[in-house]
């Protein structure tokens, strides 16, 4: 029976959530279980994606990225696929209705990678966003509303904002990969040789917008799904407060983590600010 192959699939893209992303993956626990499944489906997919632009070097990349691209159409086509990621996670596009000009934005990004290193332009760097992280926040929120399309509309320009400000924070934590090792730069107009502490203040204040923005949807989330994103907002939040604290010429030089006890600290706080509907 398909429903055997179909639970190893779903076990397989919460594998990969654990063990690629403590820190997505205890957010995910505290969603409502009718619907953590499904966001670990989304996860394993763009996971898997992105692993392939960013990590496998001694392979043809373009190569293992096209195959994974056909097996992805194939799978949304056919409802089934032998790789179990993309197993689940057709499942999942097909039980919220997720657009597939979502899907298609997010492996346009993603391809970009394979070749592009520098993003010169404001219009280079907001497309990219939008593929890369915009149209997760995107595919997430579908879930999270249960295909209630009123909400949806009414949440995702929110939604969005807060998937630019997650991948903005990412991108300025991860300069020293990005840069040193993939040669690449996301910010354009930037020289990360000689980042200076002005070029660091208006791309946090930047992202403080977007997570402004963000915020107020999270208030107006569904009680399955709010105490868990939530948690994501608070996370990438402490981040960005450790990237202010870092000196300019320093973050390129530094990979800046939130330690295992203030995530604990962090939930428990959240936890309390839940409970006594502050959110």
């Amino acid at each position: 029976m398909k429903a055997l192959f179909d639970t190893v699939s779903y076990n397989c893209s919460k594998v990969v959530t654990k063990t690629y992303s403590t820190s997505f993956s205890l957010a995910t626990k505290m969603l409502s279980n009718s619907i953590r499944m499904h966001i670990y489906n989304i996860y394993g997919f763009v996971r898997f994606a992105d692993e392939i632009v960013d990590s496998f070097h001694d392979y043809n990349k373009e190569e293992l990225f096209e195959s994974f691209e056909l097996d992805l159409e194939k799978a949304l086509i056919h409802k089934i696929s032998l790789n179990p990621i993309l197993n689940a996670f057709q499942h999942t596009y097909h039980k919220y209705g997720i657009d597939k000009s979502l899907v298609d934005s997010f492996m346009k990004s993603m391809r970009l990678d394979l070749h592009k290193t520098m993003y010169l332009t404001e219009e280079e760097y907001k497309d990219y966003i939008y593929g890369s992280a915009d149209v997760v926040g995107l595919m997430c929120l579908k879930v999270f509303v249960n295909g209630d399309q009123e909400k949806y509309d009414e949440l995702k320009e929110t939604a969005m904002s807060l998937g630019s400000a997650f991948q903005k924070v990412n991108f300025l934590r991860d300069i020293k990969e990005d840069f040193n090792e993939l040669n690449r730069s996301y910010f354009p107009n930037v020289d990360l040789n000689n980042l200076d502490e002005t070029s660091k203040q208006n791309i946090i204040d930047d992202i403080e917008s977007d997570f402004e923005k963000g915020l107020s949807g999270i208030k107006k989330l569904p009680i399955e799904a709010k105490f868990g994103v939530f948690m994501a907002y608070r996370y990438y939040s402490q981040l960005l407060k450790k990237l202010k604290k870092t000196p300019a010429l320093k973050i390129k030089d530094a990979r800046i983590r939130v330690s295992n006890p203030k995530k604990i600290e962090l939930l428990m706080r959240s936890y309390v600010k839940y409970q006594l509907n502050l959110i």
